[in-house]
């Protein structure tokens, strides 16, 4: 039995291939609310990002884009991820050359996409898959932190913590390791609360009866 459904009266585990307490049936319990709250959070992210203006100004153009264009296109860069001034160890880090290079700048991380004309249709099919994936697991912890015919505040206070777990933190790292302004950080922070919410809500209305 889990710690949380330990404290929970009337809780009683339920047998299955993978031990006691782990409940295999979780996905046939719980599949409506995990597709629906799927496609609310969807609904939410395109309402944020296309009706509300806080993501607006996160990305910025250089002035000579022509000019940066053909400097990489010149210098034939693979798509990938790539950090500069570069060094390839800790001694390389430490040597007057390289730290010559960090003090003259520019210092930043370049992205190479693969080219193609513009097309949202799979990202849009990824960020639902990684919606739905967040789903599930949220779907499987409340099953073994809650009770069936819990009240819509456990529900919702539960899977609104397991959701934003994924969804809020992922810039954060960004902005410690790769340079991210910390504002827009905070405002992806943000955005994970609200699909979080959304998801606790949806899980809270539709969890399964006693």
């Amino acid at each position: 039995m889990s710690p949380f459904s330990a404290m929970l009266p009337g809780r009683q585990p339920a047998a299955g291939p993978f031990g006691e307490g782990m409940n295999v049936q979780f996905l046939m319990e719980l599949w409506l609310p995990i597709l629906l709250s799927t496609v609310f959070v969807f609904i939410a992210s395109c309402v944020i990002h296309m009706a509300v203006p806080i993501h607006k100004a996160d990305y910025k153009g250089v002035s000579n884009e022509p000019r940066l264009i053909e400097a990489v296109r010149a210098l034939n860069i693979a798509p990938g991820e790539y950090y500069f001034p570069w060094c390839s160890s800790m001694k390389e880090m430490r040597s007057p050359e390289f730290v010559q290079k960090r003090m003259q700048g520019p210092i930043g991380i370049l992205t190479v996409m693969q080219p193609g004309p513009p097309s949202m249709g799979k990202n849009l099919v990824q960020w639902v898959l990684f919606t739905l994936v967040i789903a599930i697991f949220t779907a499987y912890v409340g099953m073994l932190a809650l009770v069936p015919g819990a009240n819509f505040t456990p529900v919702f206070r539960v899977t609104t913590t397991v959701a934003f777990m994924a969804f809020g933190p992922a810039y954060v790292h960004s902005s410690i390791w790769k340079g991210l302004s910390w504002s827009i950080a905070f405002k992806f922070v943000f955005d994970g609360i609200v699909y979080a919410a959304v998801m606790g809500a949806t899980f809270g209305w539709l969890w399964p009866a006693a």
